[in-house]
Protein backbone atom coordinates (compact mmCIF):
# COMPACT_ATOMS: atom_id res chain seq x y z
CA UNK A 1 0.00 0.00 0.00
CA UNK A 2 3.01 2.68 0.82
CA UNK A 3 4.68 4.09 -2.26
CA UNK A 4 8.28 2.64 -1.97
CA UNK A 5 10.01 4.41 -4.75
CA UNK A 6 8.61 7.75 -2.55
CA UNK A 7 9.71 6.99 0.81
CA UNK A 8 13.34 5.25 -0.37
CA UNK A 9 13.26 9.53 -1.51
CA UNK A 10 12.70 10.67 0.90
CA UNK A 11 14.70 8.83 3.49
CA UNK A 12 17.76 9.72 0.78
CA UNK A 13 16.66 13.51 1.53
CA UNK A 14 16.69 13.32 5.72
CA UNK A 15 20.14 11.26 5.61
CA UNK A 16 21.65 13.86 3.77
CA UNK A 17 20.34 17.18 6.30
CA UNK A 18 23.18 17.07 8.86
CA UNK A 19 21.61 16.45 12.13
CA UNK A 20 24.72 15.91 14.51
CA UNK A 21 23.17 16.23 18.23
CA UNK A 22 23.26 19.66 19.83
CA UNK A 23 23.05 21.05 16.20
CA UNK A 24 19.15 19.83 14.89
CA UNK A 25 17.92 23.46 13.89
CA UNK A 26 18.22 22.89 9.39
CA UNK A 27 16.39 19.75 10.17
CA UNK A 28 13.73 20.88 12.74
CA UNK A 29 12.72 23.16 9.81
CA UNK A 30 12.57 20.81 7.55
CA UNK A 31 10.30 18.44 9.62
CA UNK A 32 8.16 21.47 10.18
CA UNK A 33 7.26 22.15 7.09
CA UNK A 34 7.01 18.26 6.24
CA UNK A 35 4.33 18.10 8.43
CA UNK A 36 2.36 20.95 8.04
CA UNK A 37 2.24 19.74 4.15
CA UNK A 38 0.84 16.70 6.09
CA UNK A 39 -1.98 18.46 7.76
CA UNK A 40 -0.69 18.35 10.85
CA UNK A 41 -1.08 21.11 13.37
CA UNK A 42 2.70 21.99 14.59
CA UNK A 43 4.01 23.41 17.66
CA UNK A 44 7.44 23.31 19.56
CA UNK A 45 8.89 23.58 23.06
CA UNK A 46 11.26 25.78 24.28
CA UNK A 47 13.95 22.84 25.14
CA UNK A 48 16.60 24.61 23.03
CA UNK A 49 16.61 27.33 25.75
CA UNK A 50 17.09 25.05 28.60
CA UNK A 51 19.93 22.96 26.79
CA UNK A 52 22.66 23.01 24.47
CA UNK A 53 21.02 22.11 21.32
CA UNK A 54 20.02 24.48 18.80
CA UNK A 55 16.32 23.61 18.05
CA UNK A 56 13.17 22.19 19.90
CA UNK A 57 11.65 19.15 20.47
CA UNK A 58 8.44 19.12 17.83
CA UNK A 59 5.01 18.12 18.65
CA UNK A 60 2.45 17.93 15.60
CA UNK A 61 -1.11 16.98 15.49
CA UNK A 62 -3.17 15.36 13.48
CA UNK A 63 -7.44 15.40 14.47
CA UNK A 64 -8.68 11.89 14.22
CA UNK A 65 -11.15 11.01 11.57
CA UNK A 66 -12.73 8.16 13.85
CA UNK A 67 -12.77 6.58 17.32
CA UNK A 68 -10.19 5.05 19.28
CA UNK A 69 -7.46 6.05 21.88
CA UNK A 70 -5.13 9.08 21.15
CA UNK A 71 -1.86 7.61 20.00
CA UNK A 72 1.49 9.10 19.65
CA UNK A 73 4.39 8.13 17.14
CA UNK A 74 8.06 9.55 18.13
CA UNK A 75 11.39 9.69 16.81
CA UNK A 76 14.48 11.46 17.47
CA UNK A 77 16.25 13.72 14.66
CA UNK A 78 19.73 14.29 16.05
CA UNK A 79 22.65 11.67 14.94
CA UNK A 80 25.70 10.87 16.44
CA UNK A 81 29.08 11.49 14.89
CA UNK A 82 30.38 11.63 12.45
CA UNK A 83 27.23 13.14 10.73
CA UNK A 84 27.98 15.62 8.48
CA UNK A 85 28.23 15.46 4.47
CA UNK A 86 26.46 12.09 4.44
CA UNK A 87 26.76 10.53 0.86
CA UNK A 88 24.02 7.28 0.63
CA UNK A 89 24.03 4.68 -1.54
CA UNK A 90 22.06 1.99 -2.63
CA UNK A 91 23.68 -1.60 -3.10
CA UNK A 92 22.65 -5.20 -2.68
CA UNK A 93 19.37 -3.75 -1.04
CA UNK A 94 20.98 -1.33 1.50
CA UNK A 95 21.07 2.04 1.85
CA UNK A 96 24.95 2.29 2.83
CA UNK A 97 27.04 5.30 3.04
CA UNK A 98 30.65 5.84 1.90
CA UNK A 99 32.39 4.55 4.35
CA UNK A 100 33.48 7.97 5.65
CA UNK A 101 30.11 8.98 7.94
CA UNK A 102 27.30 7.29 9.70
CA UNK A 103 23.95 6.83 7.94
CA UNK A 104 21.40 8.06 10.14
CA UNK A 105 19.20 5.65 9.68
CA UNK A 106 19.12 5.92 13.35
CA UNK A 107 16.77 7.77 13.65
CA UNK A 108 15.45 9.21 10.15
CA UNK A 109 14.13 5.61 8.94
CA UNK A 110 11.61 6.07 11.78
CA UNK A 111 11.04 9.60 10.58
CA UNK A 112 10.27 8.10 7.07
CA UNK A 113 8.84 5.59 8.07
CA UNK A 114 5.71 7.72 9.89
CA UNK A 115 5.58 10.04 6.91
CA UNK A 116 4.83 7.43 4.26
CA UNK A 117 2.48 5.92 6.51
CA UNK A 118 0.87 9.41 6.91
CA UNK A 119 0.66 10.04 3.20
CA UNK A 120 -0.57 6.72 2.91
CA UNK A 121 -3.23 7.32 4.80
CA UNK A 122 -4.53 10.53 3.53
CA UNK A 123 -4.21 9.04 -0.30
CA UNK A 124 -6.48 6.05 0.71
CA UNK A 125 -8.89 8.29 2.90
CA UNK A 126 -8.08 5.72 5.87
CA UNK A 127 -9.70 6.57 9.36
CA UNK A 128 -7.74 7.04 11.74
CA UNK A 129 -7.99 8.09 15.58
CA UNK A 130 -6.38 11.38 16.70
CA UNK A 131 -2.47 11.59 15.81
CA UNK A 132 0.81 13.26 17.71
CA UNK A 133 3.80 12.93 16.19
CA UNK A 134 6.39 13.58 18.63
CA UNK A 135 10.41 14.52 17.24
CA UNK A 136 12.89 15.07 19.59
CA UNK A 137 15.88 16.89 19.58
CA UNK A 138 18.88 15.17 21.86
CA UNK A 139 18.25 11.57 22.13
CA UNK A 140 22.08 10.76 21.46
CA UNK A 141 23.17 12.58 24.05
CA UNK A 142 21.39 11.23 26.46
CA UNK A 143 17.66 12.08 26.08
CA UNK A 144 18.30 14.94 26.82
CA UNK A 145 15.66 16.76 24.51
CA UNK A 146 12.96 14.54 25.88
CA UNK A 147 13.87 14.82 29.64
CA UNK A 148 13.38 18.41 29.04
CA UNK A 149 10.44 18.36 27.33
CA UNK A 150 7.28 20.47 27.79
CA UNK A 151 5.40 17.81 28.58
CA UNK A 152 1.93 19.89 28.80
CA UNK A 153 2.26 19.01 25.21
CA UNK A 154 1.89 15.71 24.92
CA UNK A 155 -2.01 14.24 24.04
CA UNK A 156 -1.73 10.71 23.57
CA UNK A 157 -3.21 7.64 25.44
CA UNK A 158 -0.42 5.36 24.19
CA UNK A 159 2.80 5.77 22.35
CA UNK A 160 4.70 4.17 19.73
CA UNK A 161 8.39 4.91 19.26
CA UNK A 162 10.40 3.80 16.06
CA UNK A 163 13.89 3.57 17.31
CA UNK A 164 15.16 0.08 18.46
CA UNK A 165 17.74 -2.62 17.34
CA UNK A 166 16.09 -5.35 15.40
CA UNK A 167 14.22 -6.16 12.36
CA UNK A 168 10.39 -5.01 11.86
CA UNK A 169 8.62 -7.70 14.48
CA UNK A 170 10.85 -6.81 17.86
CA UNK A 171 8.80 -4.67 20.23
CA UNK A 172 10.30 -3.41 23.22
CA UNK A 173 8.08 -4.33 26.13
CA UNK A 174 10.27 -3.38 28.90
CA UNK A 175 13.12 -0.68 29.25
CA UNK A 176 15.79 0.47 32.29
CA UNK A 177 15.03 3.65 34.39
CA UNK A 178 18.32 5.08 35.65
CA UNK A 179 19.81 7.09 38.25
CA UNK A 180 23.45 8.87 38.29
CA UNK A 181 25.27 8.77 41.46
CA UNK A 182 28.40 10.90 42.41
CA UNK A 183 29.71 10.20 45.65
CA UNK A 184 32.35 12.74 47.24
CA UNK A 185 34.37 11.13 50.29
CA UNK A 186 36.27 13.37 52.44
CA UNK A 187 38.93 11.64 55.17
CA UNK A 188 41.87 12.88 56.49
CA UNK A 189 45.33 13.32 55.22
CA UNK A 190 48.43 11.88 57.05
CA UNK A 191 51.90 10.82 56.53
CA UNK A 192 51.42 7.01 55.21
CA UNK A 193 54.61 6.17 57.06
CA UNK A 194 55.06 8.59 59.64
CA UNK A 195 51.49 8.62 61.03
CA UNK A 196 49.34 6.69 58.94
CA UNK A 197 46.76 6.13 62.12
CA UNK A 198 46.66 9.70 62.31
CA UNK A 199 45.04 9.88 58.56
CA UNK A 200 41.15 8.36 57.83
CA UNK A 201 41.43 6.75 54.01
CA UNK A 202 39.03 7.88 51.93
CA UNK A 203 39.78 5.00 49.68
CA UNK A 204 39.22 2.81 52.34
CA UNK A 205 36.32 3.89 53.11
CA UNK A 206 34.87 3.86 49.64
CA UNK A 207 36.23 0.37 49.30
CA UNK A 208 34.67 -0.79 51.99
CA UNK A 209 31.06 0.50 51.05
CA UNK A 210 31.36 -0.68 47.67
CA UNK A 211 31.58 -4.22 49.30
CA UNK A 212 28.86 -3.96 50.96
CA UNK A 213 27.08 -3.63 47.75
CA UNK A 214 25.26 -5.44 45.45
CA UNK A 215 26.40 -4.41 42.02
CA UNK A 216 26.45 -6.09 38.40
CA UNK A 217 23.02 -8.16 37.65
CA UNK A 218 20.96 -7.76 40.95
CA UNK A 219 17.82 -9.98 39.33
CA UNK A 220 15.84 -10.12 35.96
CA UNK A 221 15.14 -6.28 35.91
CA UNK A 222 17.99 -4.81 38.00
CA UNK A 223 21.98 -3.43 37.31
CA UNK A 224 24.11 -1.59 39.41
CA UNK A 225 27.87 -0.41 38.48
CA UNK A 226 30.70 1.52 39.57
CA UNK A 227 31.89 3.15 36.70
CA UNK A 228 34.86 5.70 38.09
CA UNK A 229 36.77 5.74 41.15
CA UNK A 230 39.66 8.48 41.33
CA UNK A 231 41.34 10.01 43.99
CA UNK A 232 44.85 10.14 46.09
CA UNK A 233 48.09 12.43 44.85
CA UNK A 234 50.92 10.38 46.54
CA UNK A 235 52.50 6.94 47.72
CA UNK A 236 52.99 8.50 50.99
CA UNK A 237 49.94 10.33 51.65
CA UNK A 238 46.77 8.84 53.26
CA UNK A 239 44.32 9.99 50.53
CA UNK A 240 41.95 12.35 52.06
CA UNK A 241 39.16 12.68 48.57
CA UNK A 242 37.92 10.23 46.68
CA UNK A 243 35.21 10.40 43.78
CA UNK A 244 32.72 7.34 42.89
CA UNK A 245 30.65 7.80 39.52
CA UNK A 246 27.89 5.28 39.85
CA UNK A 247 24.64 3.94 38.24
CA UNK A 248 21.95 1.65 39.12
CA UNK A 249 19.18 0.26 36.35
CA UNK A 250 16.09 -1.50 36.44
CA UNK A 251 12.87 -1.92 34.47
CA UNK A 252 10.40 -2.13 38.00
CA UNK A 253 10.98 1.72 39.49
CA UNK A 254 10.40 0.23 43.22
CA UNK A 255 13.71 -1.88 42.86
CA UNK A 256 15.33 1.27 41.09
CA UNK A 257 14.94 3.55 44.26
CA UNK A 258 16.02 0.33 46.79
CA UNK A 259 19.44 -0.10 44.71
CA UNK A 260 19.92 3.26 45.07
CA UNK A 261 19.09 3.55 48.73
CA UNK A 262 21.74 0.38 49.04
CA UNK A 263 24.23 1.90 47.42
CA UNK A 264 24.04 5.75 48.85
CA UNK A 265 23.25 4.06 52.61
CA UNK A 266 26.64 2.00 52.34
CA UNK A 267 28.78 4.74 51.51
CA UNK A 268 27.01 6.76 53.95
CA UNK A 269 27.18 4.17 56.67
CA UNK A 270 30.84 3.13 56.54
CA UNK A 271 31.75 6.72 56.34
CA UNK A 272 30.31 7.31 59.94
CA UNK A 273 31.94 4.18 61.07
CA UNK A 274 35.51 5.44 59.81
CA UNK A 275 34.83 9.19 60.40
CA UNK A 276 35.23 10.25 57.39
CA UNK A 277 32.37 12.33 56.14
CA UNK A 278 30.07 11.53 52.21
CA UNK A 279 28.09 13.33 49.94
CA UNK A 280 25.90 11.60 48.09
CA UNK A 281 24.53 13.33 44.60
CA UNK A 282 21.92 11.29 42.99
CA UNK A 283 20.60 12.56 39.53
CA UNK A 284 17.26 10.57 38.35
CA UNK A 285 17.54 10.21 34.58
CA UNK A 286 14.08 8.36 33.67
CA UNK A 287 11.74 6.00 34.85
CA UNK A 288 11.79 2.12 34.00
CA UNK A 289 8.72 0.21 32.68
CA UNK A 290 7.63 -3.31 31.66
CA UNK A 291 4.39 -4.56 30.31
CA UNK A 292 2.76 -7.72 30.08
CA UNK A 293 0.29 -8.87 27.32
CA UNK A 294 -2.87 -7.40 28.89
CA UNK A 295 -1.18 -4.16 28.65
CA UNK A 296 -3.52 -2.45 25.92
CA UNK A 297 -0.43 -0.81 24.17
CA UNK A 298 0.94 -4.10 23.77
CA UNK A 299 -1.70 -5.66 22.82
CA UNK A 300 -2.03 -3.09 19.97
CA UNK A 301 1.73 -3.24 18.48
CA UNK A 302 1.65 -7.31 18.77
CA UNK A 303 -1.62 -7.28 16.47
CA UNK A 304 -0.14 -4.65 14.53
CA UNK A 305 2.92 -6.59 13.80
CA UNK A 306 1.25 -9.81 12.97
CA UNK A 307 -1.04 -7.52 10.40
CA UNK A 308 1.89 -7.05 8.34
CA UNK A 309 2.76 -10.89 8.32
CA UNK A 310 5.84 -10.65 11.31
CA UNK A 311 5.96 -12.78 14.17
CA UNK A 312 6.02 -10.64 17.27
CA UNK A 313 9.37 -11.06 19.15
CA UNK A 314 9.04 -9.27 22.88
CA UNK A 315 12.24 -7.90 24.22
CA UNK A 316 13.69 -6.11 27.34
CA UNK A 317 16.30 -3.71 27.19
CA UNK A 318 18.60 -2.27 30.01
CA UNK A 319 19.60 0.81 27.58
CA UNK A 320 17.79 4.25 27.84
CA UNK A 321 15.11 5.84 24.66
CA UNK A 322 12.50 8.23 24.66
CA UNK A 323 10.29 5.88 25.53
CA UNK A 324 11.41 5.32 29.25
CA UNK A 325 10.58 9.97 29.06
CA UNK A 326 7.19 8.97 27.38
CA UNK A 327 6.17 6.40 29.70
CA UNK A 328 7.63 8.16 32.97
CA UNK A 329 4.98 11.09 31.96
CA UNK A 330 2.15 8.65 32.16
CA UNK A 331 1.97 7.61 28.43
CA UNK A 332 2.03 3.74 27.93
CA UNK A 333 4.93 3.38 25.26
CA UNK A 334 6.19 0.43 23.33
CA UNK A 335 9.43 1.15 21.50
CA UNK A 336 9.75 -1.11 17.82
CA UNK A 337 12.57 -2.19 15.72
CA UNK A 338 12.93 -0.83 12.62
CA UNK A 339 15.90 -2.75 11.20
CA UNK A 340 18.53 -0.48 10.81
CA UNK A 341 21.98 -2.60 11.23
CA UNK A 342 25.22 -1.29 12.65
CA UNK A 343 24.49 1.98 13.99
CA UNK A 344 26.63 4.42 15.70
CA UNK A 345 29.47 3.37 13.07
CA UNK A 346 30.81 4.21 9.58
CA UNK A 347 29.31 0.96 8.15
CA UNK A 348 25.33 1.69 9.38
CA UNK A 349 22.99 0.61 6.93
CA UNK A 350 19.50 0.50 6.31
CA UNK A 351 17.81 -2.50 4.83
CA UNK A 352 15.24 -1.31 2.03
CA UNK A 353 12.79 -4.21 3.06
CA UNK A 354 13.39 -2.85 6.62
CA UNK A 355 12.10 0.47 5.84
CA UNK A 356 9.44 -0.52 3.66
CA UNK A 357 8.01 -2.42 6.46
CA UNK A 358 8.58 0.29 8.99
CA UNK A 359 6.29 2.07 7.51
CA UNK A 360 3.27 -0.31 6.69
CA UNK A 361 3.68 -1.16 10.44
CA UNK A 362 2.86 2.38 11.30
CA UNK A 363 -0.14 2.12 8.93
CA UNK A 364 -1.28 -1.26 10.73
CA UNK A 365 -0.81 0.25 14.17
CA UNK A 366 -3.26 2.75 13.34
CA UNK A 367 -5.46 0.66 12.00
CA UNK A 368 -5.36 -1.51 15.07
CA UNK A 369 -6.56 1.99 17.66
CA UNK A 370 -9.53 2.18 15.22
CA UNK A 371 -12.73 1.59 17.01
Amino acid sequence: MINQERILAEFLELVQIDSETKEEAAIAEVLKDKLASLGFSVEEDDVASKTEHSANNLFANLEGTAKGPAILFSCHMDTVVPGKGVKPSIKDGYVVTDGTTILGADDKAGIAAIFEAIRTLKEKNLPHPSIQVVLTVGEESGLVGSRHMDASKLKAEMGFILDSTGKVGEIVKAGAGQYRIVTKIHGKAAHAGVNPEDGISAITVASKAISRMPLGRIDEDTTANIGRFEGGRAYNIVTDYVEIWSEARSMVNEKLEAQVKKMTSAFEEVASELGATCENDVKFMYSGYKFDESTPVLQKAIAAVKRVDREPKLTSSGGGSDGNVFNGHGIPSVNFGIGYEEIHTKNERMPLEELYKASELVLAVIAECVE
